[in-house]
C-alpha cells in the first residue's frame, strides 16, 4: 500500500516511509566484524605440515629431481608424496634467525592415506658438496614436523608385500631394482621401529641401515612383525645403507645384492628384469 500510494519503487525507500508513519527508531547496523583469513597453525602441528604440502609442487623438473638423480636415484615413478619448495623456512633454534632454503618436502601418511606429519629435506641450490650430497650447508639438513610415529613416508599401495627403512633416500635406492614393490620411510630407526602394518600385510621386507640403531630398528621390528603373524625379511646393505650402496657399487651391484636377499617368489614379481 504504501509503494502504491507513494509512488515508490524500491524497497528499501518502502521500509524507510514504512519505519517513519510507524515511528520507529532507525536500526543500527551490525557491527562489522573482520574474519580472520589465513589463520596460522600451530608450529609443528600436522595441520602445518598439510599446508606445507599443500604450498609446494611437483618435482619434475626441479632441484628435487636434481638432487635425487645426484644420488644415483632415477626411478622416481609413483613419488607422489615428494614435493618443493624453493623458499622454506629453516631456523636452527629457537632463537636463531630464519633462512630461506629450497626444499625437499615429503608428506607423511597414516595407513588411510591421510597426511599425519612432513619431512623437510634442504637443499643446496649450487654444486652439491660431494659430502653433502645436495644437502644445504646448514647444521641440521633434515627435521620432521607433525604426528609420525607408526606412520610413514610412502611409495605405491602396500598390499601382502611391502618394504620399509628409516630415510627416503635408502628406500629409493632400494625402489631402483625393486621398482614394483611398495615402500615406506619411517625416517629414523625410532620410528621405523613403531610403523604400524597395513591389515593384508603378509611379508615384510625390513631395509636397515647398517648401524647400531639401524640393527636394534631391525631387531624391535622383525619381533612385532612375527608377533603379528607377518614374516620378516632383512635387506641389508654392504656399507651404511642402500644409497651409500647405490652410488659406490651402481645399478648392477645392487640389483645382484637384493636378489638373493630376496623370497624367491618375489625376484619375478618385484624386481626389475634388467638392472
Amino acid at each position: 500500500m504504501i509503494r502504491e500510494s507513494c509512488g515508490l519503487i524500491d524497497f528499501a525507500d518502502v521500509a524507510r516511509e514504512a519505519r517513519s508513519f510507524l515511528s520507529l527508531p532507525r536500526p543500527e547496523p551490525a557491527p562489522v566484524t573482520k574474519k580472520r583469513l589465513g589463520t596460522p597453525a600451530p608450529s609443528g602441528s600436522s595441520e602445518a605440515a598439510r599446508r606445507l604440502f599443500a604450498m609446494s609442487q611437483p618435482i619434475g623438473g626441479t632441484l628435487v629431481e636434481a638432487y635425487l638423480r645426484n644420488r644415483g636415484i632415477t626411478a622416481l615413478h609413483g613419488t607422489g608424496s615428494l614435493r618443493f619448495h624453493p623458499r622454506c623456512y629453516y631456523r636452527p633454534d629457537d632463537h636463531g634467525p630464519t633462512e630461506t632454503w629450497p626444499a625437499m618436502i615429503a608428506a607423511v601418511t597414516d595407513l588411510r592415506g591421510t597426511i599425519t606429519g612432513a619431512h623437510r629435506t634442504w637443499l643446496d641450490p649450487d654444486d652439491p658438496d660431494p659430502i653433502r650430497v645436495g644437502k644445504a650447508p646448514i647444521d641440521t639438513p633434515r627435521k620432521a614436523m607433525g604426528d609420525l610415529l607408526g606412520h610413514a613416508v610412502r611409495f605405491g599401495n602396500a598390499g601382502e608385500v611391502m618394504a620399509a627403512g628409516e630415510g627416503i633416500e635408502t628406500i629409493l635406492s632400494a625402489r631402483q631394482v625393486l621398482p614394483h614393490m611398495a615402500m615406506a620411510a619411517a625416517l629414523s630407526a625410532t620410528h621405523l621401529a613403531a610403523i604400524l602394518f597395513p591389515d593384508d600385510l603378509r611379508r615384510l621386507y625390513i631395509v636397515r641401515d647398517n648401524d647400531p640403531a639401524g640393527i636394534s630398528a631391525r631387531d624391535s621390528l622383525a619381533e612385532r612383525a612375527n608377533a603379528a603373524g607377518i614374516e620378516a625379511i632383512v635387506l641389508s646393505p654392504r656399507l651404511g645403507d642402500f644409497n651409500e650402496d647405490l652410488r659406490h657399487f651402481g645399478t648392477d651391484a645392487l640389483h645382484a645384492m637384493l636378489r638373493v636377499q630376496l623370497a624367491p617368489q618375489d625376484v619375478a614379481r618385484f624386481m626389475s628384469l634388467v638392472a
